[in-house]
């Protein structure tokens, strides 16, 4: 690699600096959570914005302002459905480029310009970007699914301002996917003719723990429904329960754990070494585990006999 490129990868460009930045927000997050509660004053609406679901159910009383900018949690489905859109277009622009020789369009390739599109070359790049869009619209596809016929929704809710993170979340990670490609002005850079001589060993580790992770979420998903069906699958209630089987012998919100791994997964396609991508991971850490911790606290205090050797992210740690 030539040192320009060397340079290239260790630049701050704009993706890095957003990837940073929530990552630290949510680290800053997660310390004041472990404070304990009398050592910090308490602010409604601070907690109204990191709390969801159950456990702004269950977190300090919301004062009528902050009630006012609800919105259903059934509206994951939203995010879900931009990111199948929006992710489904990148994909098939990236398809297109790589198999019938189309260019980017002119906006899309000034936006990559924008965010720091890698403009270094590396043999199993496009692969990885391939293989990395691919999961990540497989992933939002299956959430899809799950939002319509897995998940059981109560009249929980969430602050109108993660409504409005969650959507843009999902269009600036395809972004940073795609930004991974090596570009030669607005076509794709590929080495050979034959994308698949780019395979590498982490491609197919990345593939099998990309399977393995989704698998357990969706189980995770469908224990977590079935808590609010009868033998027949008719929803009965809405009400909270605990949850045994598969993960949640473990931890208190196994799918947030899986979804950490997915990313993982992502991580390792890209060969384990690429800088942007690790940053997402941090963020998707600390937001998973802030969400677990949360989550945690709030089956501890409604259930007595809730499971003492369960944790709440991370199997006997934490």
């Amino acid at each position: 690699m030539a040192p320009w490129a060397g340079a290239e990868l260790s630049a701050l460009n704009p993706l890095r600096a957003v990837w940073l930045t929530l990552a630290a927000a949510f680290l800053l997050t997660l310390l004041l959570q472990l404070v304990p509660s009398g050592l910090l004053p308490g602010c409604a609406l601070f907690q109204d914005l990191i709390r969801y679901g159950k456990t702004k159910e269950g977190g300090p009383s919301r004062p009528a302002a902050c009630r006012a900018f609800d919105v259903p949690k059934r509206y994951f489905s939203h995010f879900y459905i931009i990111s199948v859109l929006w992710n489904g277009f990148l994909l098939w622009s990236l398809t297109q480029s790589l198999f019938v020789g189309a260019p980017f369009p002119n906006w899309l390739h000034h936006l990559l310009r924008i965010l720091g599109a890698t403009q270094f070359r590396g043999d199993e790049l496009v692969l990885s970007a391939f293989l990395a869009l691919v999961f990540l619209w497989l992933h939002s596809l299956r959430r899809l699914f799950e939002c319509f016929y897995v998940s059981v929704f109560s009249n929980a809710v969430i602050h109108v301002v993660q409504y409005g993170f969650g959507l843009v979340y999902y269009v600036l990670v395809g972004l940073t996917v795609l930004s991974q490609v090596p570009m030669d002005g607005r076509n794709v850079y590929v080495v050979g003719k034959n994308l698949l001589m780019q395979a590498r060993w982490f491609h197919i580790l990345g593939m099998m723990m990309f399977i393995w992770s989704s698998v357990h979420q969706y189980k995770c998903h469908v224990i977590l429904g079935n808590l609010r069906k009868n033998k027949a699958g008719v929803v009965i209630h809405c009400n909270h329960r605990i949850p045994f089987g598969d993960w949640f012998e473990y931890v208190s919100s196994p799918n947030y754990l899986a979804e950490l791994m997915i990313y993982i997964s992502m991580a390792v396609t890209f060969g384990f070494h690429n800088l942007t991508w690790w940053l997402v991971v941090t963020y998707v850490f600390f937001s998973q585990a802030l969400s677990a911790f949360l989550s945690h606290k709030f089956y501890k205090s409604k259930f007595v006999s809730y499971p003492k050797h369960r944790k709440a992210f991370l199997p006997f740690l934490f």
